[in-house]
């Protein structure tokens, strides 16, 4: 039996970067006889103080404890074969863990990320750890993993310049979880709705005018799901509180979803969840037009790509307008995903990074 630790940041079954690319995958790894360990770098209590303001003792604090953990952890390394590491095993600083495992314990690693993290994008809240984050740690990770997992095509790019071990690894759907309900939307409002985390609602600032023209037109109701309300202009709209056992009770409230985003390098590294979410339920999605969501999509045929705001205005009339066409967009999205993008279709490619 392979013994494997997973060196991650976040608490077990919380971060959808986590839950999505690797944790949905943990009972198929102990039918193919792996052993394996979690270590999360923050505690519950320490994560949630993150993207707080006025929380600096309490940070510094989970940060010290994250060290000490990290410190710990070390000398327990001998006994696993692998050792999982995804983004990184300290938030600042050099690679000092990877470098130990992968030199002094000779340890193979396999490196997994799903966005840019070689740029610079901190939040504001968390500007100071931004002045001592140490973006080039990724390369140096790269080159002393045995393997390196990467969410796209344009972060592959960037690992291959370092390892020659280089896998695509889509961020993955489980599609036997994830399954649509049979709606009927007629002589109802519409709900547009977005989910995320608050850190990535500034996209959805250029959508506000949009959003209230399309409200002055139709009948539509607008929803955030996320762990804050987003600060914008925008009054009249339905606030969910992100609930993990009623996530899915909570998207399917939805009847298109949307994902906007920016067009700058760090967005092509994104790795277009939320439009796998929307289409695996069968919720037609409207996206832009940037990176991953070029394959993803098929334009007009289960879901649509936008470059510009008459884009926009054009396709979410349409699918407002139109019930057939939100149930065709619906059904093909769906079908894109559990032939692609789901956990059914990506087992083989998964187990092959431990072998």
């Amino acid at each position: 039996m392979k013994k494997v630790l997973f060196i991650v940041p976040y608490p077990i079954g919380l971060a959808p970067s986590q839950r999505f690319r690797f944790e949905q995958y943990f009972e198929i790894l102990k039918e193919n006889h792996f052993q394996f360990d979690m270590e999360p770098f923050w505690s519950e209590k320490g994560w949630s103080l993150l993207y707080q303001q006025n929380q600096m003792a309490g940070k510094v604090m989970a940060l010290l404890r994250g060290y000490f953990k990290r410190f710990v952890l070390l000398f327990r390394i001998r006994g696993y074969e692998m050792v999982f590491i995804h983004r990184e095993a300290l938030p600042l600083g050099p690679p000092i863990i990877e470098y130990v495992i992968s030199y002094i314990f000779k340890k193979r690693i396999i490196y997994d990320f799903d966005d840019a993290i070689w740029l610079p994008n901190t939040s504001e809240q968390n500007s100071l750890a931004g002045l001592l984050k140490y973006h080039r740690k990724v390369k140096h990770i790269c080159k002393w993993s045995w393997k390196v997992s990467c969410g796209n095509d344009f972060l592959a790019d960037y690992a291959r310049k370092f390892n020659d071990r280089v896998y695509i690894n889509p961020t993955t759907i489980d599609t036997l979880y994830h399954k649509p309900k049979i709606k009927n939307s007629s002589n109802q409002q519409i709900v547009i709705g977005w989910t995320g985390t608050h850190s990535t609602t500034k996209y959805l600032m250029p959508l506000v005018s949009i959003l209230k023209e399309l409200g002055n037109k139709y009948s539509i109701k607008i929803m955030i799901i996320s762990n804050q309300k987003p600060d914008w202009d925008v009054d009249d709209y339905n606030f969910i509180v992100w609930n993990k056992e009623k996530e899915i009770e909570q998207l399917d409230k939805i009847d298109i979803g949307i994902m906007p985003l920016d067009d700058s390098v760090w967005e092509k590294g994104k790795c277009g969840f939320k439009a796998l979410q929307y289409m695996a339920l069968g919720i037609p999605a409207v996206v832009s037009k940037v990176g991953i969501n070029n394959n993803i999509i098929d334009h007009g045929i289960n879901g649509f790509l936008c470059r510009n705001t008459e884009d926009w205005l054009r396709y979410l009339s349409d699918l407002i307008s139109s019930e057939s066409l939100r149930k065709s967009i619906g059904e093909h999205g769906r079908k894109k995903v559990i032939e692609f993008y789901s956990v059914q279709s990506n087992v083989d490619l998964f187990l092959s990074l431990f072998e």
